[in-house]
């Protein structure tokens, strides 16, 4: 149950990353597909959303605080002139929240004009941002994006396209997914240990860059492949086709397994896997590792939903012991018990403790006759802090519950996201020093039980050593500092000589 999403007035559990876009047609303005595209991936922030088109003389921009249709009316639209252009949705975890740090990012300089979105973050921002500055750039914002875009700019004054990309990745460390517009050319690069998702889509007209296939399907395009980690592809002008350069190939990847859990569209395809069929075959796991009989499995709307699905299909099939059910067995019966009032928004104010104790009831109500005398399993994406964990199983007790078993479709999360999640810190996520027998008691469940990582491997078709799993296991696959990495790796040394396309 991840914890805090709305109920206070600060952001207390994990909120969405950001959602990048990018497109080349033949012919007609490429304003209204990025506005569609960027609605599809709304719920990758909600912060600001931004525009930015080049009609082949120059460049034009829109970005505004909010969500996309609040960001643009019909008039903002029919300025953007041009058949390129890129978009961005934001919600911050480099930089402030304000008008300074959202995207895309424009800069003009003397090979052109820039535009930059980027979806991830970068570990060494502070110290290319030094170097730079020091260099005689000035920055507008302390956001990570800004120091991309200058890093670039500056090469594309010695280099060109390709090469100047190939610099700048070998300067920046952390996780990028970045849809770039250099005047009217329009660029996607995904971070060497593709951390971030990125996928490219063909339209009858064009095709796409885009944060997830979801987008790609809003305009009845056709998802082409994902971009691989390392890569650069560039849109050919006027929507042709495009062009790949395999910049960087790594030995390994560090694919964040939270997009599968939690973050991405269940419609989306991400690295070749269904997000829907992902999180049902986690729920399955989920049961075959710590499968309890109750009389009734319900999600939390509507993060648990398809781990529920999952859990219930598998419980079906075999009993909590593995014995294969009687043919008059149903098993454990799926419900929904809890129905989501969908107008309480992620900032809801409550100022008063008894105000936040009700956050619960304004945002989740029972379905009194699905618990009432019933034994419960309640199941969901993670839990951050347990506030609301613990109100939940109280919710479902008072509602005549004879039990609550909490199962949880990933592993308990015990260290912070330097990745671009905004996630509590150590001293506030209640796994980091606490065992699950100790939270299961401080959230009153009948039980508690996590997915295992060998499971979410094993569902994604991966090696660990191919996934991001710093928040559940403390180990990290980049060099941040103060903590342990899963792997060999370093931080480029961005003050010694600068790193040249042929190095």
């Amino acid at each position: 149950m991840t914890d805090g999403r709305g109920e206070t007035p600060r952001r207390t559990g994990m909120t969405e990353k950001c959602g990048v876009v990018g497109v080349s047609l033949n012919g007609r303005n490429a304003a209204r597909p990025l506005y569609y595209a960027l609605y599809a991936l709304q719920h990758r922030g909600q912060e600001s959303a931004g525009i930015v088109t080049h009609d082949g003389f120059q460049q034009h921009s829109h970005v505004e605080m909010g969500l996309v249709g609040d960001a643009f009316g019909e008039d903002d639209l029919d300025a953007l002139n041009g058949a390129a252009g890129i978009g961005h949705v934001r919600y911050p975890t480099a930089g402030s929240v304000d008008s300074s740090c959202a995207q895309p990012f424009s800069v003009s300089f003397k090979s052109g004009s820039l535009g930059l979105s980027h979806n991830g973050n970068l570990v060494n921002a502070d110290e290319i941002r030094e170097e730079l500055a020091a260099a005689g750039h000035a920055f507008t914002s302390d956001g990570d994006t800004e120091v991309i875009a200058h890093d670039l700019a500056r090469n594309l004054l010695e280099e060109d396209l390709v090469r100047a990309v190939k610099r700048t990745m070998g300067r920046i460390h952390g996780s990028y997914s970045l849809t770039i517009s250099h005047d009217d050319t329009i660029l996607g690069v995904r971070d060497p240990q593709g951390n971030r998702p990125l996928c490219i889509g063909k339209l009858e007209d064009g095709y796409i860059l885009a944060s997830e296939s979801a987008a790609i399907d809003t305009l009845d395009g056709e998802l082409v492949r994902d971009v691989k980690p390392g890569e650069l592809i560039v849109l050919q002008e006027d929507g042709q086709g495009f062009d790949s350069y395999q910049l960087v190939d790594n030995e390994h990847t560090a694919h964040c397994f939270f997009e599968h859990v939690y973050f991405a569209r269940p419609d989306s395809v991400i690295d070749e896997t269904l997000v829907y069929e992902a999180r049902r075959n986690l729920g399955r796991k989920l049961w075959e590792e710590s499968g309890v009989e109750t009389d009734v499995v319900m999600p939390v709307p509507d993060s648990g939903r398809a781990f529920a699905s999952g859990y219930a299909d598998a419980a079906s099939e075999t009993t909590a012991d593995g014995e294969p059910r009687d043919a008059d067995d149903d098993g454990v019966e799926f419900a929904e018990g809890l129905m989501k009032n969908r107008y309480v928004g992620r900032t809801f104010i409550m100022p008063t403790q008894d105000e936040r104790e009700r956050a619960v009831r304004l945002k989740l109500n029972p379905i009194k006759s699905t618990i009432e005398g019933k034994t419960v399993t309640v199941i969901d994406d993670s839990i951050v802090r347990g506030t609301t964990s613990t109100q939940l199983v109280q919710l479902l007790k008072d509602c005549g519950a004879e039990e609550v078993h909490v199962r949880i479709g990933a592993p308990a999360i015990v260290a912070p996201c330097y990745m671009g999640i905004d996630m509590a810190t150590r001293e506030e996520l209640i796994a980091s020093d606490k065992s699950t027998a100790e939270i299961r008691e401080a959230i009153s469940a009948d039980s508690l039980a996590y997915l295992s990582t060998d499971a979410v491997a094993d569902v994604l078709g991966k090696e660990r050593i191919d996934l991001c799993l710093g928040c559940v296991t403390g180990e990290y696959p980049y060099d941040i500092e103060g903590e342990e990495t899963d792997r060999d790796v370093s931080r480029p040394d961005v003050g010694g000589e600068p790193i040249h396309a042929d190095d």
